[in-house]
């Protein structure tokens, strides 16, 4: 392969998608820690199905959210598909916003799977991580020395499971690969409302472990923590049944385990800020070496013929 050329495109793809790649690996290093709160928080101050019914029929009289999110740690809960406030479990009445991890993790949620609203724009960006670390692949094993290319490359090779699993992972998402072993069991019962199926999941689950139910993918699902893992549960008028895993949301999302996964995706997240910050550093140190080079040159020729 012609490695200068493969430098070249490696350096303009950097280029074009450095802003968007920053804000995706940005907030993606936000989210890394999105479980390991999760799970210190479960298991606290039991929260009551009555309650819960109670609040999203006085919230959410039409029946209009299309699902619920609960933050055992903070005592908040917040209707999915209305405009509706974040509700403080504890008094029921509107939680205030602008405070608290649970809104850095959603505004950092709502940057990740859509950049300005595009969540073509995240897609694309992604594919460009995973040309940038196959380009630097087939440049070769690295010379490690004690400078900033020598980091940069280190740096690469040293994590490439980790950095070239997280984007990988993200696309499987994005294109709705699953990688599931056996198909999700169908539905044998009726869709049914939301306070029912808080209801159905309370008579089988704590509610302080629940993160979510809601209407996924044709069917209401809800994602409640077991140990570390976060599980998936298809929730009709049959009950609650187990979904096979989803690996690569798992492995993104560090929810497979919060106590290995979620660190190794703060690891994995620091590691693609170093790159992307070290490669446009190595950029622009050259671009400002050029000009210095140049007048060097003219300087020595205008003494040369002043002798």
């Amino acid at each position: 392969m012609n490695k200068p050329f493969l430098l070249k495109l490696h350096r303009w793809i950097t280029l074009v998608f450095a802003l968007p790649l920053f804000a995706i690996i940005a907030t993606g290093l936000i989210l890394s820690f999105e479980p390991m709160v999760q799970v210190s928080g479960i298991g606290g101050a039991p929260i009551e199905a009555a309650h819960i019914v109670e609040l999203v029929k006085r919230y959410d009289p039409d029946g209009k959210a299309r699902g619920l999110s609960i933050d055992a740690g903070a005592q908040r809960m917040t209707l999915q598909g209305t405009a509706g406030p974040a509700i403080d479990l504890a008094t029921g009445e509107p939680a205030a916003t602008g405070s608290g991890l649970s809104d850095l993790f959603r505004l950092a949620r709502i940057t990740h799977e859509r950049l300005l609203g595009q969540a073509w724009l995240v897609t694309s960006s992604t594919i460009a991580m995973v040309c940038l670390m196959s380009l630097g692949i087939l440049m070769g094993l690295p010379r490690l020395r004690n400078t900033m290319s020598g980091w940069h490359k280190g740096t690469a090779w040293f994590t490439l499971p980790l950095i070239l699993l997280s984007p990988l992972t993200g696309l499987f998402m994005a294109f709705g690969l699953t990688l599931q072993s056996e198909s999700a069991p169908a539905s044998t019962g009726r869709r049914i409302a939301l306070p029912d199926a808080v209801r159905l999941i309370a008579a089988s689950h704590d509610l302080s472990h629940v993160i979510s139910i809601g209407a996924r993918g044709g069917r209401v699902m809800a994602r409640i923590y077991e140990g570390d893992e976060l599980c998936a549960y298809a929730v009709d008028s049959s009950g609650v049944t187990p979904l096979p895993r989803n690996w690569p949301r798992l492995i993104h999302e560090g929810n497979w385990s919060a106590g290995i996964a979620a660190p190794l995706n703060v690891v994995t997240s620091i590691a693609l800020l170093t790159l992307l910050s070290t490669g446009l550093l190595i950029w622009a140190r050259r671009k400002l070496r050029k000009p210095r080079a140049r007048r060097d040159r003219q300087a020595d020729a205008a003494v040369v013929s002043a002798g």
